[in-house]
């Protein structure tokens, strides 16, 4: 029963918009290892969804968008936590740690961006000589 009412509780937190906290390492690591395993446990599902579905260039691009998206907007947050740990003077590891990882959100913003332009050369060609052809 312990289970389910934390997960309740979790659950009521979250739509209120708090968040908990793990003082531990061992908490920690547990969060880490279960996000992992929920990331992973249908890996074999997507891959055949995917490669059943996405057949062409052009029918990855809305979900290589969706996760830019994402990915962006997450990396706009961590900028705002980074800007309040440098305010809040907290300590300079987690400052140097949260500035890698929006430096890398970045990236990977960027290589998301290529790949959905990655997309759509076959039809942008095709109209640029649909167009000259008028």
């Amino acid at each position: 029963m312990r289970l389910s009412r934390r997960s309740l509780v979790d659950a009521a937190a979250a739509r209120l918009g708090w968040r908990r906290t793990y003082s531990t390492p061992a908490q920690i690591d547990a969060l880490l290892s279960k996000q992992a395993k929920t990331a992973y446990r249908d890996a074999a599902n997507h891959a055949a969804l995917a490669t059943a579905k996405h057949d062409t260039a052009l029918a990855v691009q809305p979900g290589v968008l969706d996760v830019r998206g994402r990915v962006l907007a997450d990396v706009v947050y961590l900028e705002g936590v980074l800007a309040g740990t440098r305010a809040r003077s907290l300590p300079a590891e987690l400052i140097r740690r949260l500035e890698d990882v929006v430096g890398h959100g970045h990236e990977l913003a960027l290589l998301l961006a290529d790949t959905v332009r990655a997309t759509a050369p076959v039809h942008a060609n095709s109209s640029v000589e649909a167009a000259s052809d008028v």
